[in-house]
């Protein structure tokens, strides 16, 4: 995933700093090599270096999204945010100093007021009206990614990162930036989804009190299209064979009902929905092959 955070923060340094190609906009250790290349390129470059991971623990979440597929439940845990920890610094090939030192804070100066008015990052936004690069993951294509710029806190190791790069080397300016990246975990497979739930209860010791209760789910689907599709917020009413309603339920999401408390026997399901044709099934209750679903054709 870091490596799609940082073709987003190559299109956009590259594209939207006055004065910069993408050309000029490199990822590489700000060390003696890119010290030479600077040099010789004989142009303005931008050097954004990751020099720190971090789970950030304010955005962690314990929620779980359950979906369905052919029977099968899935379950995605939230994905875990990493801070991806930035250091932006502008090189100028100039030979006098003080030319120098000007050209590049007027750079620093373009790229601050750029990530503030591109905030949040979104990675769809930033390659607009050009397509996103193959492979860029859905999860990342339309996030608004938070970004902190130049937080108050500072980067609390730059002197020990500007020694780590040379000798002789001088202190520079740098832009702290951190952007706040997804990292999903798998998807883990829950098991199939339970369509009878049969609760039994008795006083201790007196097989003949007992007493069943079932709960039953199921399914309302859209059939006239291929394959079918669940409809949500339908009405749904469980009847006895004489047309009597007994409950009535209505379908989430999913297109999922659920009806409760029910004795064993023979019921009818019946449902309607606004641009469909009403329909209707005898069911046994608990069912042979653990299936309610409804269509509708």
């Amino acid at each position: 995933m870091i490596e799609h955070l940082d073709t987003v923060l190559h299109r956009l340094f590259g594209s939207e700093v006055e004065g910069l190609s993408e050309d000029q906009v490199s990822f590489q250790p700000p060390d003696e090599d890119w010290r030479n290349h600077v040099n010789n390129i004989n142009q303005r470059a931008l050097n954004v270096y990751l020099v720190e991971l971090r789970e950030n623990r304010q955005l962690r979440s314990n929620e779980r999204v359950r979906s369905v597929d052919d029977g099968v439940f899935t379950e995605e845990v939230a994905p875990m945010r990493i801070d991806c920890h930035y250091l932006v610094t502008a090189w100028s090939p100039a030979t006098e100093q003080m030319g120098r030192t000007v050209d590049e804070h007027q750079l620093l100066h373009q790229v601050l007021a750029m990530l503030m008015n591109h905030y949040p990052l979104v990675p769809r936004d930033v390659f607009s009206p050009d397509p996103l690069p193959g492979g860029f993951p859905e999860i990342l294509a339309s996030a608004r990614l938070p970004m902190a710029v130049a937080p108050t806190e500072g980067f609390p190791k730059l002197a020990e990162f500007w020694g780590s790069m040379g000798v002789n080397h001088r202190w520079k300016p740098a832009v702290y930036l951190i952007v706040t990246l997804p990292v999903p975990y798998e998807t883990e497979v829950a098991g199939h989804m339970v369509t009878t739930r049969i609760t039994e209860y008795r006083q201790m010791g007196r097989p003949d009190t007992a007493e069943e209760w079932i709960q039953i789910g199921g399914h309302l689907l859209d059939a006239t299209v291929t394959p079918p599709v669940p409809v949500s917020g339908a009405w749904v009413q469980l009847e006895n064979l004489v047309g009597e309603a007994l409950e009535t339920s209505e379908t989430d999401e999913q297109g999922r009902f659920t009806f409760a408390e029910l004795r064993a026997g023979q019921y009818r399901l019946r449902s309607r929905a606004t641009g469909f044709v009403a329909t209707s099934r005898e069911i046994e209750i608990p069912s042979p092959t653990g299936e309610y679903d409804l269509q509708f054709t």
